[in-house]
């Protein structure tokens, strides 16, 4: 008998796979990324992207995991002799995102506070307020101090991260997520309804939705879709692998990626249409056209400094208002949070054949010490390389070699195709395999090479990090987490692990 966690039900995993899916980037990327590559016209690649890359890709990683019933390296073990270092490397993909990522909802938690009162007014302005008043932001390269403001909310965050895994799948992940992710989105609705309430908010949603139809053939702007969508799907980070492997033995595995990936995306357009409507008012109340707002249109500075704007412009409870959107900020991105630390709970527990609460507090814990190095003065400039290069020489070129090496290299597809259709409703025929085996690869590959080449030619941050602090905290993270993949694997698994917890006759 399989002594494997599993989900109480079908919908706790549907939960759970939407709230790693949808986190910070829901919010505040999509909306910038549609109004700059065609406006309404983007929708048309953002769909080609999410049925030709997204869903399929979904797809592979609840099969890798149903099937081989293992976190990500022990998956890929079982799938493909030698493979173990791709599991890993998204293992420490995740990791290095966690120590980072916890801090963002930190900040966010503590803005929820501010709202209250709206702090940010007794400075200059909301970005003089993020930067100095709050992050008390030094010179790129320096750690400085740790910062009171984001240090206590950051422990709240790991307490609240931490105890939920520490109460397991069922009773844990499965439970929090039942209860996170309803809430933000009426959360998130109620800020929507009120947005579109307000003077202005049509033009917003004129500039979001009006379609370029002449920026529809340029190839940047289908890169970019697919770039969304990988982005915001949390393909590559052993995360769907992982949460798929504790799913029952009968499960729709193409019906579960579909409504995943649906609901992902109908969280971004309703984020697009908050966003914009909030901005459009915010034009307004400036008394400017849209196209000459001075905003960020995504990133950490529309939800920290734009946002904050918008709210002091509210013509009646801006506080409510305030500490409701950092609220859905804070729900988003601890139920990525859960999902991201689980992949290394279960890869660690397993590979060294340690309890889920040791591997939860050694692995748990080392990231939140970690964590610490973001939560000083130089945090934010430490965040902003790191989190560009994990993502990009990291996240998106490990996609690019999963669906290369199942494809092409392990010649997975076809048992997959077949482990997928014996317990799924949604039979995969040969789209699936085109668009694995051929459009993902190509479109990642172009991906690559385009952002490798602007990043040989140009440094990040346009000359405004020094080059060492570039290598440092961006080039080292990214090829440190591949190095100590590869070191991860020198230690062999025990032959009772690596052997299938079912019988011939299921796994055939």
């Amino acid at each position: 008998m399989e002594s494997r966690p599993q989900w109480g039900t079908r919908a706790g995993f549907i939960l759970a796979a939407v709230g790693s899916a949808v986190g910070l980037g829901n919010i505040w990327r999509f909306p910038g990324v549609a109004y700059d590559n065609g406006g309404g016209a983007f929708f048309l690649p953002y769909l080609f992207a999410l049925l030709t890359a997204g869903i399929p890709l979904l797809i592979l990683e609840f099969t890798i995991g149903h099937k081989y019933r293992g976190s990500a390296p022990l998956s890929y073990t079982r799938a493909s002799k030698g493979s173990e270092w791709l599991g890993w490397w998204q293992v420490m993909i995740s990791f290095v995102i966690s120590t980072y990522y916890a801090v963002i909802i930190a900040w966010a938690m503590a803005y929820a506070y501010f709202s209250i009162n709206l702090q940010w007014q007794d400075s200059e302005s909301p970005v003089s307020f993020l930067v100095g008043d709050y992050l008390k932001v030094t010179d790129p390269g320096k750690i400085g101090d740790l910062v009171p403001g984001v240090l206590i909310p950051l422990i709240i965050v790991w307490v609240i991260t931490l105890g939920v895994l520490f109460a397991g799948v069922k009773k844990g992940i499965e439970v929090a997520n039942k209860i996170m992710i309803p809430a933000l989105v009426v959360l998130f609705l109620i800020i929507v309804i009120r947005a579109l309430t307000l003077d202005g908010a049509v033009d917003g949603l004129n500039a979001f939705f009006k379609p370029n139809w002449d920026q529809i053939m340029e190839p940047e702007v289908w890169v970019a879709a697919y770039g969304q969508i990988f982005f915001s799907l949390s393909i590559a980070f052993a995360i769907m692998i992982t949460y798929s492997s504790y799913l029952p033995k009968k499960s729709d595995l193409t019906n579960n990626a579909f409504i995943t990936g649906f609901a992902n995306s109908s969280v971004e357009l309703l984020a697009g249409f908050g966003i914009f409507a909030a901005l459009g008012f915010m034009a307004f109340s400036q008394g400017v056209a849209f196209e000459e707002l001075d905003a960020s249109m995504s990133g950490i500075l529309l939800a920290f400094a734009v946002f904050p704007e918008i709210i002091n412009q509210f013509p009646a409870l801006n506080g409510l208002f305030g500490f409701l959107f950092f609220t859905c900020l804070v729900l988003a991105g601890l139920s990525s949070l859960i999902s991201i630390v689980e992949t290394f709970v279960s890869a660690a527990s397993e590979k060294f054949n340690v309890s889920r609460p040791t591997a939860v507090a050694v692995g748990g814990g080392l990231s939140a010490v970690i964590s610490l190095l973001f939560a000083t003065q130089g945090g934010l400039n430490f965040l902003d390389v790191t989190d560009e290069f994990i993502n990009q020489f990291g996240v998106a070129l490990a996609g690019l070699f999963e669906v290369v090496f199942i494809a092409w290299i392990a010649r997975q597809l076809t048992p997959l195709q077949k482990h997928a259709n014996s317990v799924s409703d949604i039979q995969l025929g040969f789209w699936w395999k085109l668009c694995l085996g051929l459009i993902t690869p190509i479109v990642l590959g172009y991906m690559m090479y385009g952002k490798l080449k602007e990043r040989i030619i140009e440094s990040y941050g346009g000359g405004s990090y020094p080059l060492e602090f570039v290598f440092n905290a961006g080039w080292a993270v990214a090829i440190g987490a591949m190095l100590i993949a590869v070191l991860l694997t020198v230690k062999p698994w025990n032959s009772n692990t690596v052997e299938l917890p079912v019988s011939k006759k299921e796994v055939s």
